[in-house]
């Protein structure tokens, strides 16, 4: 019974032992022949954990070819970080054959600093090797120049390409294009604006590539400047005479309201003067009803007598009959 039972479990390991020939004996043979040599243990060890050992072995077959010395456990390592082995190493390998010094740490922390953005570690090696161009503005739903005002008052429109080439020790924590297109138009702008006339730009356009390289604008960026070349220069407005023109308009507006207040404070017045005329002459006609009772007081007292009072009948009646004629005689004169 004992001799069956021992039977029955050499046949399960026999089994277990074929199953995993059977899976893992390709790998295996292949990582011999290559020199990349992982054991059978070691390939079960990684089926167990969750990682694939074909992904594993080929990478490593592939960085071992191209002389590069990596370990299945670092690979196993970034592979469980969520990293793509597959990009790390053709990194490496593009990187080494270039001459670039780059370790495995930092190419593994690029690649890790790199998902979700579309960006990998081997395209930051491919610009590093490779210098890429970036339009200056970026024209896509943007402005297709960058616009300057000259001390004369010009626009001046100009299009710049930089080419930049990556910084791979800066790349993690480094700003990205969007830092380097800001900085350049900020310093083209700024050119623009030291330029005594447009005629400055038109005639130096290199000016501009070499006032702004010599700021640094690279610094604190995962990219390194290595030119800006200006493609294009327009001549936009005179803003200097609309901001004059407008300048104008709005004095003159002031002085209009200014003169608007003037006039109603005089109309006013003039309302005022007309209302005092009024009134004295309301005090006037009150004063000269007065008269005839101050008369026939000067009477009853016997201050004037008859004929006093008559006398001053008939120098009123002169008097009346002189403004007649003097009104009938300015009335036949008059146009």
């Amino acid at each position: 019974m004992i001799s069956w039972i021992l039977i029955v479990f050499l046949l399960i390991v026999l089994l277990i032992v074929a199953a995993i020939l059977f899976n893992f004996i390709g790998l295996w043979i292949k990582a011999m022949i290559t020199g990349a040599a992982v054991s059978l243990l070691n390939l079960v060890a990684m089926r167990l954990r969750g990682i694939p050992p074909s992904l594993i072995v080929n990478t490593r077959i592939t960085a071992v070819r191209s002389g590069l010395s990596i370990s299945t456990a670092q690979l196993e390592s970034h592979y469980l970080a969520g990293g793509n082995v597959e990009h790390v190493v053709r990194a490496l390998v593009a990187a080494d054959r270039a001459g670039i010094p780059l370790t495995f740490n930092r190419a593994c922390a690029i690649d890790l600093a790199t998902i979700g953005t579309g960006k990998s570690v081997f395209e930051a090696v491919r610009t590093s090797v490779n210098p890429k161009v970036i339009d200056c503005p970026f024209q896509v739903g943007g402005p297709t120049y960058i616009a300057g005002v000259a001390k004369d008052g010009i626009t001046v429109k100009a299009k710049a390409r930089v080419t930049v080439r990556t910084n791979l020790e800066r790349f993690v924590g480094g700003a990205t294009e969007e830092t380097i297109i800001a900085r350049v138009g900020e310093g083209i702008v700024t050119t623009i604006g030291m330029a005594n006339t447009y005629k400055e730009v038109l005639e130096h356009p290199d000016r501009i590539s070499k006032i702004v390289l010599q700021k640094g604008l690279d610094s604190g960026t995962a990219f390194e400047i290595l030119s800006i070349d200006i493609a294009e220069v327009i001549i936009g407005d005179n803003v200097g005479a609309k901001l004059q023109a407008e300048q104008a308009e709005a004095d003159k507006r002031v002085a209009q309201a200014k003169a608007e207040v003037r006039r109603a404070a005089a109309v006013a017045l003039e309302q005022e003067m007309k209302a005092k005329v009024e009134e004295m002459r309301a005090k006037v006609v009150e004063a000269e009803s007065q008269i005839p009772m101050a008369i026939s007081e000067a009477l009853r007292k016997g201050y004037l007598g008859v004929m006093d009072y008559y006398r001053l009948r008939n120098l009123q009646a002169d008097t009346q009959m002189r403004e007649s004629i003097s009104g009938e005689t300015s009335s036949t004169t008059s146009p």
